[in-house]
């Protein structure tokens, strides 16, 4: 979308990138009633930030404003390239466990071998996914932390939060799929319990409550 289709949009995305010291990534409006937002693109120059029609309806400017500037933050820092390093390496790690299991010899008198392949196979897929999530989750911690400083109000971003995550909870996102979920500021998919471990997202009320201590902090 241009300034013509969404000025306020345009108009915060514009003003934040250069705060930001960002080339003006392109504006995209996602219609999808279910508030939520990411950003996509190899690095600065090519840069998407999108929103869904649901946020835009959802959010106070203030509230906005946090939201856009969190997917500035991982522009910002190219996490979109960290994070495909991060799948590279976990597909990595699968792949060797893979054959650590195939390559381990099986002597019958040698009977801890197989045992320490079947662990191996099981544990290396478990180590990889582990991996891929912790580094997902800093990342979003480190676009939070951003967005707090470069807006002045973290107060704002945990309150959209906070919001996000109960519309969510009430009206899943449409089409969400596990292999983009992690792009989302709000994770759109359902999980709690022993799920929540492998979530790509942390904890939202450690995040909430992250935020509420820098405004503290700022005042």
């Amino acid at each position: 979308v241009g300034p013509a289709d969404a000025p306020e949009l345009y108009a915060i995305v514009a003003n934040l990138a250069q705060r930001a010291g960002l080339p003006m990534p392109r504006v995209a409006i996602i219609p999808d009633e279910t508030p939520n937002a990411f950003a996509t693109g190899r690095n600065p120059d090519h840069a998407v930030v999108a929103v869904t029609e649901g946020l835009l309806r959802a959010l106070s400017r203030p509230e906005l404003e946090g939201v856009l500037a969190h997917e500035l933050g991982h522009v910002k820092h190219r996490d979109i390239l960290i994070g495909s390093l991060a799948a590279v390496l976990a597909q990595a790690i699968m792949l060797l466990s893979r054959m650590a299991f195939w390559f381990t010899p099986r002597r019958d008198d040698d009977s801890g071998s197989p045992l320490v392949a079947i662990l191996v196979m099981i544990l290396g897929p478990i180590a990889a996914l582990l991996l891929q999530m912790a580094v997902s989750r800093s990342r979003e911690y480190e676009a939070d932390d951003y967005a707090a400083h470069i807006t002045g109000r973290p107060d704002q971003l945990a309150s959209a939060l906070g919001r996000l995550a109960a519309y969510n909870q009430q009206v899943p996102m449409r089409d969400a799929q596990p292999a983009t979920a992690h792009m989302m500021i709000v994770n759109p998919l359902r999980g709690g319990g022993i799920l929540s471990l492998f979530s790509t997202h942390p904890p939202m009320e450690k995040r909430i409550e992250r935020l509420n201590a820098m405004a503290i902090q700022m005042r």
